[in-house]
């Protein structure tokens, strides 16, 4: 099995916060670098980490861009905790503090760039927190999204439990991800907070996180994978909630936009809207 972690460049690591947080800064390479830029911060997905943006950081890095890749409580290699005790509003808080040490760093705000669960915090922290710019990836959706376009059956009646296990992932491929991606995914894949689910996710019963669209200034790109007609609204509705430009790529899978054989035209379509953000 390819470990795409195992072949990240060379950069620094550090615990932050009270929680020991896992964070992996990764130096934009100083000949591309462009004064006034600010940093990237990559928020992770539920069972996932910073492992999981292994495949989009060297082409950052190669176009300059300071990069932070931040695990949440609990995940990867930030230190264990007890998940029944975890809830939406502790990644929420873990989040500010990576944002605080890059400010601290830097002396800028991040960019952030959230992937599904990473997307609706990163979308609810928007409202209140400065950033300079926010890009979702196939994120989470909110309560007044789930309104406008509803998920179809398939739904839990109620929340999954204390905790919520790994996806066992037992495919072979998907319709944008061969075996390896397949094989690295379940390497690293864990257990998530059955009560940070119960917040957000429609799948397991949530009611929902509110996002006040309006509270949110800063420019930004959501992405999506694109399965169905309702894909394709869904995301639009997204964007239009929050103001932002919006991307679907059809025959794209949830994870696949990370780590699949298409990954590089979601990484592509950042690098634009970025490039524009900085006109």
């Amino acid at each position: 099995m390819r470990d795409y972690a195992k072949e990240l460049p060379e950069h620094r690591e550090k615990f932050i916060g009270e929680n020991d947080l896992f964070l992996e800064i990764f130096h934009g390479n100083h000949g591309s670098q462009r004064a006034g830029r600010p940093p990237l911060l990559f928020v992770h997905g539920a069972f996932t980490g910073s492992w999981m943006w292994s495949k989009y950081i060297p082409h950052f890095m190669a176009a300059g861009w300071d990069s932070y890749c931040i695990n949440l409580r609990g995940h990867y290699k930030s230190r264990s905790v007890d998940f029944t005790r975890v809830g939406f509003e502790d990644y929420l808080e873990d989040i500010q503090v990576a944002i605080a040490e890059i400010v601290d760093e830097s002396g800028s705000p991040p960019i952030v760039i959230g992937f599904s669960m990473g997307g609706i915090l990163s979308q609810k922290l928007a409202e209140s927190v400065e950033i300079a710019g926010l890009v979702l990836i196939d994120s989470s959706i909110c309560k007044q999204v789930h309104h406008e376009v509803p998920y179809q059956g398939g739904l839990a009646p109620q929340a999954h439990g204390l905790v919520v296990p790994a996806p066992a992932r037992g495919e072979q491929v998907s319709a944008d991800e061969i075996f390896e991606d397949i094989a690295f995914q379940r390497k690293y894949l864990s257990i998530e907070s059955g009560k940070a689910f119960s917040a957000f996710s429609f799948h397991f019963g949530a009611e929902g996180i509110s996002v006040d669209g309006s509270r949110i200034s800063c420019r930004s790109l959501v992405i999506s994978a694109v399965g169905n007609e309702d894909d394709d609204r869904r995301g639009r509705a997204a964007a239009r909630h929050i103001g932002g430009e919006y991307l679907g790529l059809a025959g794209t899978t949830h994870t696949g936009l990370l780590v699949g054989q298409r990954y590089h035209e979601a990484v592509s379509r950042i690098m634009d809207w970025l490039a524009r953000l900085q006109v």
